[in-house]
């Protein structure tokens, strides 16, 4: 007599407590791209690197990131996390100890700066540190998505991406206390700090069975996750949740095209169809037989008829709501990945102007400060502008889509602030108004795209949209570090010294006229994102009218006809 599976352990359990703080610890050490500024100066000093190619180097770490997603998205659906854990240990631990030892290594004796291969070398190392990064995060959320049931799933999911943001502020305050000064030590800090706890996450980080009434069964050739009805379902790591899995509401409905699974055994039989079909107005039902079933259907057609929009492949591509998003989401979102990876240069040149008397260890601590302020802002950010366009949405029947008019400001502010501030004790209010953008800019447009496009889809369309930041965020960059070469006068040789003494002063000693230029592009650029957002706040809300004038019409003439 074959015996009975075991029950999966509850909500509040030992085996789902331990994945949950294993995915926290293993999302806490996924974020130390944003902590590159803490040493990117000193690394470019010992090397000899132009501010350029420093930012060169930033770049590929942040591709590496975002290039990377789809891919280990497609690795975790549908082989688990333990693939993308073993394999963040190994790309981070190879990627931050490489590049210690090209800076321990420094260069030969009459040498001003690193070779091509070095350099090549470099930005290999760099891409590595992006790409584990963000296989630890995509792990850890996954198995915990997968983990807790739909009550519980946004709060502990939530709870995991905050550890992603914290981590830049954890690495930096561990820099600022005890490695200030020391770059090679804090370089094997982030070697040894994040690859050891994606061993502990491989062993620890695995998805927990949820019991019956909380199981989803997906199904094969759609992407509609229904409530499990049988007592024997069972979680695989072939479930997909997170971005690729949702719940789909009974009312109203998506729009399906032919090839999408459009059986759905808890829906309404067939009689029941038939009889909505023919309470439909005639071009309802045409627009629906003709679009729906051949194309999926845009926001605007969709809410006309009571259905959700359906948009993806060709169609998002060629959609001028796809391109409005993806151009404010680029603007913003570049603006953030040029001031994060080089506030640790604009640090340094206001310190090393105010104070002749360079000070490598309290330079390093203001560099610390600034990662440290946009760090804890970013997670206050995600928070926030969750609440803010909740309230609005649920209190006054504002569209999402108006908060990105908020999120632009908050960048446009930033930069204002930081075009000014000429004193290293007060570019923090600048870091800090940064980071509160940065972290609401990356919660508020995957919800606002899922808005736009609808469900089915989210994941594909998300993954085409966070493509945007790396080309308004390569071209600031780079600029950047072209503008910050140009200011410098007089290069210092690097120092062929040990690798824990101090580095050398930085290139650029004329404080804020260093890289004030690029500033007010950004600035410049972000005042066209506050234009683009009340554009596309102002598009959301007359689709939003034209549907409701299209229902009150189809409404008029349902009680005409009676």
């Amino acid at each position: 007599m074959a015996s009975n599976p075991p029950l999966p352990p509850p909500l509040v359990s030992v085996p789902r407590i331990t994945t949950l703080i294993a995915s926290l610890i293993v999302a806490l050490s996924s974020g130390t791209n944003y902590v590159y500024s803490a040493y990117s100066p000193q690394l470019g000093a010992r090397l000899g690197i132009s501010h350029t190619k420093l930012n060169i180097v930033a770049l590929a770490g942040n591709v590496g990131v975002y290039s990377s997603g789809p891919v280990w998205g497609r690795i975790v659906d549908t082989r688990g996390p333990r693939i993308l854990l073993g394999c963040a240990f190994a790309l981070l631990l190879g990627g931050y100890s490489g590049m210690r030892y090209l800076y321990d290594t420094g260069l030969p004796s009459g040498v001003s700066s690193l070779s091509t291969v070095g350099l090549i070398l470099l930005v290999a190392f760099s891409f590595m540190t992006g790409t584990g990064g963000n296989g630890g995060l995509v792990g850890s959320v996954n198995t915990t998505a997968k983990t807790f049931p739909d009550r519980a799933r946004a709060s502990t999911t939530g709870l995991v991406i905050s550890g992603f943001g914290l981590s830049a502020f954890f690495f930096s305050s561990l820099s600022h206390l005890f490695f200030a000064g020391d770059t090679s030590s804090f370089l094997f800090i982030l070697a040894v700090g994040t690859s050891l706890p994606m061993i502990m996450g491989f062993f620890l980080v695995r998805p927990i069975p949820l019991p019956s009434e909380d199981a989803y069964d997906i199904v094969e050739g759609g992407e509609e996750a229904r409530p499990s009805t049988s007592p024997n379902t069972r979680q695989t790591s072939r479930t997909r949740l997170l971005d690729h899995d949702f719940i789909e509401p009974r009312q109203p409905r998506y729009a399906r095209t032919e090839d999408e699974e459009d059986e759905d055994t808890d829906g309404p039989g067939v009689d029941e169809e038939v009889e909505l079909d023919s309470q439909r107005p005639p071009e309802v039902s045409a627009l629906l037989t003709s679009t729906a079933r051949h194309r999926s259907l845009s926001r605007g057609a969709a809410m006309s008829v009571g259905t959700l929009p359906n948009v993806y492949g060709v169609k998002l591509w060629l959609s001028s709501d796809f391109w409005l998003l993806f151009s404010i989401l680029s603007i913003l979102s570049g603006t953030g990945l040029m001031y994060i990876n080089n506030v640790g240069s604009m640090s340094q040149a206001l310190y090393a102007h105010q104070y002749p008397k360079y000070d490598e260890v309290e330079a390093s601590s203001w560099q610390a400060t600034q990662v440290s302020a946009i760090s804890l802002m970013n997670f206050c950010g995600r928070i926030f502008i969750g609440l803010v366009s909740d309230f609005a949405k649920n209190k006054y029947e504002m569209p999402r889509s108006y908060s990105l008019v908020l999120v632009a400001s908050f960048f446009f502010v930033s930069q204002v602030v930081a075009s000014r501030e000429d004193k290293i004790e007060n570019l923090w209010v600048a870091s800090s108004l940064l980071g509160l953008a940065h972290g609401s800019v990356f919660s508020l447009f995957p919800t606002v795209c899922l808005e736009w496009f609808g469900m089915p889809h989210f994941s594909e369309n998300w993954g085409y949209l966070s493509l945007s930041p790396m080309i308004a965020g390569n071209i600031f960059s780079i600029v950047f570090g072209h503008n910050l070469d140009a200011h410098d006068g007089s290069k210092p040789a690097p120092l062929s010294i040990p690798a824990t003494a101090t580095a050398a002063a930085p290139q650029c000693l004329s404080g804020l006229e260093c890289y004030v230029s690029t500033i007010y592009l950004t600035t410049g650029a972000t005042f066209t994102a506050i234009l683009l957002s009340i554009w596309a706040g102002y598009r959301d809300r007359q689709k939003i009218a034209a549907s409701n004038r299209s229902k009150e019409a189809r409404r008029f003439r349902e009680h005409a006809d009676y």
